[in-house]
């Protein structure tokens, strides 16, 4: 059995919207060379594989074919904007070729959840996905296709009967939790910034699932400026009981790492001692709940030199079972090409110098803190619905 199977090749760079896009390829690039560096890469039971574009059969398990054949129309001349399908939007813009580098992550998600499902891979990596915005006829959010939905799907498809799905992205889920919306095989967690500031303007406590899945859509809408000890507190409040009552078979996660401090597209205050501290969590949930069978992501990360490569070069760590000290220097020759490449220097440490420190739910519910508040609506709207007391501690 592999002990990682994590997806890369130079041909994952091709999905790019442009230069002036937010959404730059180059923080893939600077990620994998992030690891390379540090040996993640060649690690005894780490296999780095690439990934064709997914057929049409695969797309449509989850987008309908109208929308799969509006994105290869405008994948080429004259490249025109579908607006009706969400292309050629400043958040999508259409580009040449693009429906073959957006398949080829879904088909790279998709390889990832089928080898753990089956057991050739305990764990399963495509940091090129996490595009959660995607809906079955639109593009949304700088997502093509949804590579979550379809790796989630291919998972029910092959046999599994409870997946849960954890997203902690700082923009709500909306494409995987619409996509599972009235499925009670699957269980959505998001933990993200109020839509009330920050797209997509969706996923409240209240947003808990179709009359068939009631429970199974959960949503923790974090106020602005949240930073490490109430985020954390909020992940441990939610996410380790739900999925230990639901008992999923595989554990699906994405893992932007736009919640933090630097982020120019959103207004939370995570440092990446806090995002690999959840990084961390999940990993271990992953084992204690559902025998190791992980399936991670990437997703968003907009602060591409000091935030993203670092973030999920502790992914892949903790994912190879090889995890990175956070006060490792970063290496010499990372340093140089960051600044050859981007013309910036690169960051020194792994580490932010911060400390992934909270209070447990344990000390009880504080209805003048706003984290906790956002805690207990969410625990009000779906705790019941698995057995569980809102207000337990």
């Amino acid at each position: 059995m592999e002990g990682l199977r994590l997806i890369w090749d130079e041909a994952f760079t091709r999905y790019d919207f442009g230069p002036s896009h937010p959404l730059a390829p180059v923080r893939l690039e600077l990620t994998t060379r992030l690891c390379d560096e540090f040996g993640l890469l060649h690690r005894p039971g780490v296999r780095v594989v690439g990934a064709e574009p997914a057929t049409d059969e695969v797309l449509t398990t989850v987008h309908t074919a109208e929308y799969v054949e509006a994105v290869r129309v405008a994948s080429e001349p004259p490249y025109a904007p579908a607006l009706r399908w969400g292309l050629g939007t400043d958040d999508v813009p259409v580009f040449p070729g693009m429906h073959d580098p957006s398949a080829r992550v879904a088909e790279g998600t998709r390889d990832v959840a089928l080898a753990v499902w089956t057991g050739e891979a305990e764990h399963g990596l495509n940091y090129t996905g996490g595009l959660h915005h995607a809906m079955p006829s639109s593009a949304s959010g700088f997502c093509v296709y949804n590579d979550v939905a379809i790796g989630i799907k291919a998972l029910l498809d092959a046999g599994a009967r409870r997946v849960g799905y954890v997203d902690v992205d700082v923009h709500h889920g909306d494409g995987v939790e619409r996509v599972f919306w009235d499925d009670d095989r699957v269980l959505t967690i998001s933990l993200h910034e109020t839509g009330r500031v920050l797209f997509p303007g969706t996923g409240f406590p209240q947003d808990s699932g179709g009359p068939k899945a009631e429970g199974m859509a959960v949503n923790v809408a974090f106020p602005p400026g949240t930073g490490d000890a109430g985020w954390l507190r909020a992940f441990h409040a939610i996410v380790p009981p739900l999925l230990e009552a639901f008992e999923p078979e595989v554990l699906v996660s994405q893992h932007g790492c736009d919640s933090h401090a630097l982020d120019p597209l959103a207004h939370m205050a995570l440092s990446l001692d806090a995002q690999r501290a959840s990084y961390e969590a999940v990993h271990e949930l992953a084992h204690r709940v559902c025998g190791g069978r992980w399936v991670a992501t990437g997703g968003g990360g907009y602060e591409i030199v000091q935030v993203v490569p670092r973030a999920w070069t502790h992914l892949v760590g903790i994912a190879a079972h090889a995890p990175v000290d956070p006060a490792t220097t970063t290496p010499g020759p990372w340093q140089e090409y960051v600044h050859a490449r981007m013309g910036r220097p690169a960051p020194v440490h792994m580490t932010d110098g911060r400390s992934a420190d909270y209070r447990s739910w344990a000390t009880g519910y504080d209805p003048d803190d706003p984290v906790d508040r956002a805690v207990m609506a969410t625990r009000r709207a779906v705790f019941p619905a698995h057995g569980l007391d809102p207000w337990s501690i």
